[in-house]
């Protein structure tokens, strides 16, 4: 009992560190405040005042049109990827398609600027910034992919060969379909990581150029306001949502995914 007890109090303490914190950042975005050291009283203001933000407007725009087109280049990408693994296991496509998800973000970040800059000689903008997020999104999605084809049976497609079904047909009929569920949630994990991704972006963007992170960075660089709480949470429930839906979407697919 004593040792249940403690395992619980060590548990509840860990989930507080890393929830508390969380709770009352949404909780602060109701704040009627504006300097945020203590509550006042409840308003929702602060989100209306997103609203009429021109530039956390044009932030926001930034990160869903990168995370949209990022996310749907991955996925295509990635689960092209993720099926070579699986059927073919070429030795170094792993390396290839794994390595951006091993490695630290600062240092794809700063591998990326110097590509960008001292290889193509790239003008970094919106195109850096959906090349760079495309790059580290394949890799998850090949993931999930691989991973989903791994809990098949390889007898059914071997009897869609016999039954006359070309390669072509196998996938379109067959494959297709039973690892839809792996595509949708390798494309919601890549719109997840895309959206709220800050360190690589920060190296690509260039000037003029911002995202809905680097927007609240240059924000709470001066206090961190009202404002800032209600944008972090809307982003907060969107990537929760997201996550949520991944789950549902591939419980098992997500479960065996290193």
């Amino acid at each position: 009992m004593k040792h249940s007890a403690w395992l619980w109090t060590a548990a509840l303490a860990a989930y507080a560190f890393l929830y508390v914190p969380l709770a009352i950042v949404v909780l602060f975005s109701f704040n009627d405040s504006e300097l945020n050291a203590s509550w006042v009283r409840f308003t929702t203001r602060w989100y209306a005042k997103l609203l009429g933000d021109p530039d956390m407007l044009q932030a926001a725009a930034n990160s869903l049109l990168i995370a949209i087109a990022s996310s749907t280049i991955a996925t295509i990408l990635g689960t092209m990827a993720g099926i070579a693994l699986h059927r073919w296991r070429p030795r170094l496509l792993p390396f290839l398609v794994l390595t951006p998800v091993s490695m630290p973000e600062i240092l794809l970040g700063v591998s990326l600027l110097l590509f960008f800059r001292q290889v193509l000689d790239l003008t970094l903008g919106l195109f850096s910034i959906l090349a760079a997020h495309v790059t580290f999104s394949i890799g998850f999605v090949a993931i999930i992919v691989r991973a989903r084809l791994a809990g098949m049976d390889e007898e059914i497609f071997a009897a869609a060969r016999d039954l006359g079904a070309t390669p072509w047909r196998t996938f379109r009929r067959v494959t297709l379909p039973l690892i839809l569920p792996g595509i949708v949630a390798g494309f919601l994990m890549s719109f997840t990581l895309s959206i709220d991704d800050f360190v690589i972006t920060f190296f690509v963007a260039g000037v003029g150029v911002t995202t809905l992170p680097l927007q609240i960075y240059s924000m709470i660089k001066v206090a961190v306001t009202p404002e800032v709480n209600a944008v972090s949470t809307l982003l907060m429930a969107l990537t929760l949502t997201l996550i949520a839906l991944a789950a549902r979407f591939a419980p098992d697919t997500l479960r065996r995914s290193p």
